[in-house]
């Protein structure tokens, strides 16, 4: 098993910038490897009623990429980038998207997002957003929250999708668990 980006030693004790490059760079590569082993169908399959998909949240992530690391920085705008003006149509599937596509675009988004910012500070403004100037260290920082939330769907739909095909019924809650609560009540 690999390390981590946000274990490696040099990590560890880099500064801020390199810190959360390495975690972003960590939920991207989870991101693609929520596909890993699945069949087009499986990475297809709707289980929700928005247009979220395993396929469909990558294929979203690689519009975030573009956002925030070429519409960002180079102020073109998303006609101009070839992207979808907005954030849920970046969820739809064309029919020729494959896993392997899907894949192979994220992976080039993700080194042109590197690439864009390569020689930015933490504190340059990215002057593209529609909300205005952002400095670089609050886009790593909000591209990662948006990662990380996407990770999450992506554990759950994937474990979904597994437990369908293995023929497993879903179990209900634990006693005492409600669906909005984290855990057994502490009374």
């Amino acid at each position: 098993m690999t390390t981590p980006p946000s274990m490696r030693p040099d990590v560890l004790t880099a500064r801020e910038r390199v810190l959360l490059e390495a975690f972003v760079d960590e939920h991207r590569e989870n991101l693609r490897a929520s596909l890993d082993g699945l069949t087009e169908e499986q990475a297809r399959r709707s289980l929700v009623p928005s247009r979220t998909t395993l396929l469909g949240l990558l294929k979203h992530a690689t519009f975030v990429e573009q956002v925030w690391f070429d519409e960002a920085v180079t102020r073109r705008s998303r006609a101009e980038i070839g992207i979808p003006a907005t954030p849920d149509d970046s969820f739809v599937l064309a029919h020729d998207d494959t896993v392997a596509s899907v894949v192979a675009a994220h992976e080039a988004a993700c080194t042109a997002s590197r690439a864009a910012v390569a020689d930015l500070g933490a504190d340059d403004l990215l002057l593209g957003n529609r909300r205005g100037p952002l400095p670089l260290r609050w886009v790593l920082a909000h591209v990662l929250r948006e990662l990380a939330q996407h990770c999450g769907h992506a554990d759950i739909l994937r474990e979904q999708v597994l437990r369908d095909d293995a023929g497993v019924t879903s179990p209900g809650p634990e006693p005492g668990v409600s669906p909005t609560s984290s855990g057994p009540s502490a009374g």
